[in-house]
């Protein structure tokens, strides 16, 4: 039993921390999600706390790993667990049974599962937790108090300090589909192979005071336009494609409606592309080395764009000196929100290849390589 419940400790543990590693990269992506849910149980209200649920869910869940492998204070931290396993299980167990998420977020964008795939490892987890949860008393600490004092110090410094650095810089691994390298408008496109949604096209007809329904092809025998009263028609689904675009609902519309999605994609030149959402971060320093940077692109003759979901009076409301040099393009704010995980982020792009992308505190960098494009 000694040899299983270690086992069992060390798959946990590692589980947890990698787990945490993936959404720590990506702290904002979490957030997200997290609303998605709020949105779907009307609790609106707590939308605005999400980054901070997420930034301490995943402190505690790279701590909770550790915590594990080390043994330590484990009556203390099988509770823990076993309350944060119940909680993911309730989750992932909504999005299958109710099918309105489709996928829970656990190891963030960089390994997408579905919701069926996260509900069955968290059952597998809620088993193995149970376990420990069952045996704690067995399980002896590897190693001293102070040294596991001191790794856990460490972990939790290491777990909100790489956040800390992601939220300001971008993540370190991006595995969004704007990621350096990748072409915009051919990840707007479905990828060939992609198997399209099964539908069949249904009708409702009340007849004899009820409603009844069939399809196009299996009329009923009797059918007469006398009888049968027409109530609505849809497409009901019969099999669950895969055919849907990496990015989607990126558009980029003039203040006047008119998309130039497809002609700032084309362009065989260079364009930036500042993406900018409310509540923007202020900054002498930055906005300053977006002025130089304004200056350098108009002396390299490069296209400038600020896309943001903000109305153009809220963008004209005091905004900084720089930002009046682009011109304003309106995108959907989910679109934003998924091209930029700082705010503002500046793009780099030729013929839609992001050739690269910088959060605000890096605009120094970002000087410096537009300086040089040829």
């Amino acid at each position: 039993m000694k040899i299983l419940l270690n086992i069992f400790r060390v798959i946990v543990g590692v589980l947890f921390i990698f787990s945490g590693l993936v959404k720590a990269n990506d702290p904002l992506g979490l957030s997200y999600k997290m609303q998605e849910f709020f949105e779907v149980w009307g609790l609106h209200g707590l939308n605005s706390f999400t980054l901070a649920f997420s930034i301490i869910m995943i402190g505690f869940e790279i701590i909770a790993g550790v915590a594990v492998l080390l043994g330590w204070r484990m009556k203390l931290f099988s509770w823990l667990l076993l309350l944060l396993i119940i909680f993911f299980t309730f989750l992932t167990a909504y999005a299958v049974f109710s099918g309105k998420i489709k996928e829970c977020g656990c190891f963030g964008d960089c390994i997408p599962l579905t919701a069926m795939q996260s509900f069955l490892k968290d059952l597998l987890l809620l088993i193995l937790i149970g376990v420990i949860f069952l045996f704690k008393d067995r399980i002896l600490p590897a190693t001293g108090m102070r040294n596991s004092v001191v790794i856990l110090l460490f972990t939790a410094i290491f777990s909100f300090a790489f956040q800390w650095f992601v939220l300001l810089h971008l993540p370190v691994v991006d595995c969004l589909p704007y990621k350096k390298g990748n072409n915009i408008a051919e990840k707007m496109k479905i990828p060939p192979g992609a198997i399209p949604d099964s539908t069949v096209i249904t009708f409702v007809y009340e007849v004899g005071g009820k409603q009844t329904e069939f399809t196009a092809d299996k009329f009923p025998d009797d059918f007469d336009d006398d009888r049968y009263k027409f109530i609505k028609r849809y497409d009901k689904l019969i099999r669950k494609g895969n055919a849907e675009t990496a990015i989607k609902d990126f558009t980029l519309q003039t203040v006047d409606g008119n998309d130039t999605t497809q002609a700032i994609l084309d362009r065989p030149g260079y364009t930036i592309l500042l993406f900018v959402q409310g509540g923007y971060n202020r900054g002498e320093q930055w906005e300053a080395y977006l002025q130089t940077i304004v200056t350098g692109a108009n002396n390299q003759g490069i296209e400038k764009y600020l896309v943001t979901s903000l109305s153009i009076e809220d963008l004209a409301n005091n905004p900084p000196a720089a930002f009046t040099a682009f011109t304003p393009l309106l995108c959907d704010a989910t679109a934003i929100k998924t091209a930029a995980r700082a705010n503002p982020t500046l793009y780099v792009l030729k013929q839609g290849v992001v050739i690269n992308k910088w959060s605000y505190a890096d605009f120094d960098k970002a000087l410096t390589e537009i300086q040089q494009l040829k």
